[in-house]
């Protein structure tokens, strides 16, 4: 399939509106669409709504990407990633109907998803856009039943723009005619835009901060709008930035059910691999010795801010950054956040990526941003020095869900 790559990425539908006309438009198929664009917590807010409708004993598929370990994680059919089987079967047959025209890796196992998920029953379909939204493989659906916006940053610029309001823009192509729209906390400019398309659209806009609202209490988080007042645990997935995840999948779930227990379910059954994930065994956790070791994949200002949020509230425990990033990010704003809370970073390159910043680099630009930095050739060997040099402190392993995905596929 890669070879069949265009030699310039440009961002159209066509070449997936052929594939999906060549293959019967399962997109008109499939079960109710539940549609999620967002920079920051896509994939936090899916886990959590699919954890508060299986709690009442709804079926849900979903498509994510990218994917950590293994390609199937990216297409779930009633909550289980696909089989081997059936995922070679859905491709033999994406391959076949595309007959060797020009189409990317993304658009084609898009593709492949759609029409999985078009031949499983399920009550709903969670779909996470891949890049932007307007011009995205999955914004085929012309009916969805909801949709849904997290919070809008600069990511993608050299696709998206290079300001908020566009990358709102682009983000705010998924809204449908009459179709409800959620929307999680934005920059003033992110939220004009999409109010703009919402109201073009005559779609229904629920916004935090107008039409609801969430807040963060001592043990617990409160939910509020017009017909809705619940207080419910604390998010499971860590991090203050996963109550506002929360309060975006529950806003979800009240224009979908009145059971009580999908809130509950949202905030007290999800699970997120590669989102402040705590690794508790593994060849890399004893390679560490007694350090707490955690996972985290964000790569991109804002997730750097919510890293440097969690990290400061918790114990006086020293933190150690083992950090690999990708060259098309944004690295000193993904670090500068973390600059006063670092002990010390372990730069590495990822493994397997041509698109690595080199770990090299990595150390200099935390240098530069006041963290005491070296890079390292490997993996392994930043882990070594980290466990010899830093027995007592905690350690992250950030910068990127490419570099997670190596982890993951090395401790276990």
């Amino acid at each position: 399939m890669m070879a069949l790559h265009p030699k310039v990425i440009d961002l159209t539908l066509d070449r997936v509106w052929r594939l999906l006309d060549s293959l019967g438009n399962p997109q008109n198929n499939l079960p109710k669409v539940i549609h999620i664009a967002g920079t920051n917590g896509k994939g936090s807010t899916l886990s959590m709504l699919r954890a508060g409708l299986n709690e009442i004993g709804l079926k849900t598929h979903a498509y994510t990407s990218p994917h950590l370990v293994r390609f199937h994680e990216r297409i779930q059919l009633n909550s289980n990633f696909i089989d081997e089987n059936d995922l070679t079967e859905i491709l033999d047959e994406c391959y076949s109907a595309n007959k060797d025209q020009p189409i990317t890796y993304f658009e084609i196992t898009t593709c492949a998803a759609i029409l999985a998920m078009s031949r499983k029953y399920a009550d709903y379909v969670l779909l996470e856009v891949g890049l932007g939204g307007r011009l995205d493989a999955t914004n085929v659906v012309t009916s969805p039943t909801l949709t849904i916006i997290t919070p809008v940053s600069v990511d993608h610029e050299q696709f998206l723009g290079n300001t908020v309001k566009k990358i709102a823009g682009e983000k705010a192509g998924i809204i449908k005619p009459f179709c409800p729209i959620i929307v999680g906390k934005q920059d003033k400019d992110a939220l004009e835009v999409i109010t703009e398309k919402a109201l073009e659209e005559k779609a229904p806009i629920l916004a935090e901060g107008q039409q609801w609202h969430i807040k963060e209490k001592a043990n617990s988080i409160l939910y509020q709008d017009q017909n809705t007042m619940i207080e419910l645990p604390r998010p499971n997935l860590l991090g203050t930035h996963q109550i506002q995840n929360a309060g975006i999948a529950i806003a979800a779930l009240t224009q979908l059910t009145e059971k009580k227990e999908a809130f509950y379910g949202a905030v007290s059954k999800a699970k997120w691999p590669a989102r402040m994930q705590k690794l508790s065994s593994g060849p890399i956790v004893s390679a560490l010795g007694h350090s707490d070791v955690w996972l985290d994949g964000g790569h991109n200002p804002a997730a750097g801010k919510a890293l440097a949020s969690y990290l400061s509230k918790q114990n006086d425990r020293p933190t150690v950054l083992i950090c690999g990033l990708l060259k098309t990010k944004d690295a000193p704003g993904y670090l500068s956040p973390l600059s006063n809370i670092v002990k010390f970073l372990a730069a590495v390159s990822i493994p397997n990526e041509q698109n690595t910043l080199p770990a090299d680099e990595t150390a200099k630009k935390a240098t530069e941003l006041g963290i005491k930095s070296k890079s390292f050739t490997s993996v392994s060997e930043g882990v070594q020095f980290v466990a010899e040099q830093f027995p007592n402190c905690q350690v992250l392993i950030c910068g990127s869900l490419y570099l997670a995905g190596q982890i993951l596929r090395e401790n276990q």
